[in-house]
């Protein structure tokens, strides 16, 4: 087997010098391997193509130098030596007669060392054969994945959880090159460059009309667009992408490790709510009863809110979540119950949201926080146009509209970095509860930096902090002011707009509140119980529910 990573890698050629192509693009449960031998500033996917090299026992490998790291990973597996065969070859941005040259040359050199290596020679018949019919656009609404590399992982995920087709056209997606014409027996460099090139272009080349033009096809219902950690390159395009497309645009990003599948699955269900096509939205239902109920089942908490048929809240609970979602979820509708002096029967429909929603077996719906906080927010302040929501496990910015429709929505990535988690460790660190921090953060004097965004050095400065004598009120505020600057800027990514509500546990705590107004400089509104926000969306969707 012969190792790739790229779709303008010459694949037939590799066919009939004897290669057997397989494509590098699983996630890696770990980088052990690769931070044996790589720099440590070498991105996440190059990483993963290094682990892959190792699991995989590859003895073979053609890369093609898409940017700096590529290189980097060229470089050190050739020092490393481990490669029976390795090839970089270089690829030009344009597709011009120059350019095709060019190729050509990288394709001579290639067909030079790779049959030298094999001991085979080029056979036209064969040759032909190696050519694949082109992926056909579907015939239906079908959503397109652009931008950078996607793991198999991740696009299976796409597929199984979005309505409609998926298309992949980043980096090894639509792959699709005509056969050349055979003008001898002999191999054909240029023409077979002047095929590579003419594929509907990856980002990093200079001709995208073919990508404007897809982007505009009446079966497009939606764009995802991926994002590599640590990868800016196109930042650019999506930004052009989410201004211009008429269609709902969602935004990903990964590391090529295993373990992201919590949040995708969030953003992946907010997406298609954005549609409407999500299969865990309402079913209406027509039940003998008084009451709906709407429960948020997260990280630390679960919420419950239960409306009656005029859309008064008539009972809500918080409880602790525990080690199990639909255990925490079963003594929040006990406790809501008990608290309302009602029997469950009375409850006609019940809406699940939050991380444990697909795990609420007595739930009739499940719909992703991110409708749910908008819904609420609609139904809490009507005038606003932006949720803040910081949870104990992620921060959430949305952007909603006069309806209380989602515009836009970020979420942080898996990190605790500016999360409740964040503070919670912080507080433990400096052997304070919750209210005592909260308390004391609204006492600084001196203004301290806390610089890393990591939640485990951010601990190890705020020790060196205590060290050096500096007041827990200071640390406290550091610390605030490190949530405050990390929010602020999901909201800048976003687009959001005044006016602000803040949801969630850490809309209790004063000292972030204070913070991320100055950082935003414009007032946060919030509930008499933050908390509750995403649990009332979901009782008012089952209100919808079961009004037919």
């Amino acid at each position: 087997m012969i190792g790739y990573a790229c779709k303008y890698t010459p694949l037939e050629l590799i066919r009939v010098l004897g290669g057997d192509p397989v494509l590098i693009n699983r996630e890696a449960e770990s980088f052990e391997a690769a931070d044996k031998i790589c720099p440590g500033n070498l991105c996440s996917y190059s990483r993963s193509l290094i682990e892959a090299v190792y699991s995989q026992n590859l003895k073979e490998l053609c890369l093609v130098n898409c940017c700096d790291s590529i290189r980097r990973c060229f470089d050190v597996l050739h020092e490393e030596g481990s490669l029976d065969f390795i090839f970089l070859m270089d690829l030009p941005h344009l597709d011009d007669e120059c350019a095709r040259e060019q190729l050509a040359g990288e394709l001579r050199r290639f067909y030079r060392e790779y049959s030298a290596y094999k001991g085979t020679g080029f056979n036209a018949s064969v040759y032909r054969e190696a050519f694949t019919d082109p992926e056909v656009l579907p015939d239906e609404k079908f959503i397109a994945v652009l931008g950078a590399r996607i793991s198999d992982e991740g696009l299976a995920l796409f597929r199984e959880s979005l309505p409609y087709a998926v298309l992949d056209l980043t980096c090894c997606g639509n792959r699709y090159v005509a056969t050349p014409p055979l003008q001898s027996p002999e191999f054909d460099a240029l023409a077979y460059a002047a095929e590579l090139m003419a594929q509907t272009a990856c980002m990093r080349m200079d001709r995208l009309h073919d990508r404007t033009q897809l982007l505009g096809h009446p079966k497009l219902a939606g764009v995802i667009y991926h994002t590599v950690a640590f990868c800016d390159f196109y930042a650019f395009e999506y930004e052009r992408q989410r201004r211009e497309i008429p269609a709902p645009v969602l935004k990903l990003e990964s590391d090529y490790r295993t373990g992201s599948g919590g949040q995708l699955g969030v953003r992946l269900g907010a997406f298609c709510e954005s549609m409407g096509t999500s299969a865990g939205m309402i079913e209406r239902k027509e039940r003998m009863g008084n009451f709906v109920a709407g429960i948020d089942s997260g990280s630390t908490t679960t919420n419950i809110a239960v409306l009656d048929t005029s859309g008064k809240i008539c009972g809500s609970v918080t409880v602790s979540t525990g080690p199990k979602a639909a255990l925490g979820a079963a003594k929040a509708l006990d406790a809501a119950l008990l608290q309302m002096g009602i029997e469950r029967d009375e409850i006609m429909y019940v809406v699940a949201t939050g991380y444990g929603r697909d795990n609420i077996g007595f739930a009739d719906s499940a719909i992703t926080e991110i409708s749910c906080h908008a819904k609420g927010a609609r139904f809490l302040k009507p005038e606003a146009r932006t949720v803040i929501d910081i949870g104990g496990q992620d921060s959430k910015v949305i952007c909603i509209d006069e309806n209380g429709a989602v515009e836009n929505f970020v979420m942080n990535d898996k990190c605790a970095a500016g999360t409740g988690r964040f503070l919670e460790m912080m507080a433990r660190t400096l052997e304070l509860d919750m209210e005592e921090m909260g308390q004391k953060g609204m006492s600084w004097i001196k203004e301290l930096t806390i610089s890393s965004v990591c939640t485990v050095f951010a601990e190890s400065e705020v020790i060196s902090l205590i060290a050096d004598n500096h007041s827990e009120e200071d640390i406290i505020h550091g610390l605030n002011l490190a949530v405050a600057t990390r929010t602020a800027s999901l909201v800048h990514r976003a687009g959001g707009l005044p006016p602000f509500i803040m949801t969630g546990g850490v809309a209790r705590n004063p000292g972030v509140v204070s913070a991320l107004q100055k950082k935003l400089d414009t007032p946060m509104w919030i509930a008499g119980d933050p908390d509750l926000c995403g649990a009332i969306g979901a009782a008012l969707f089952a209100l919808e529910a079961v009004k037919l």
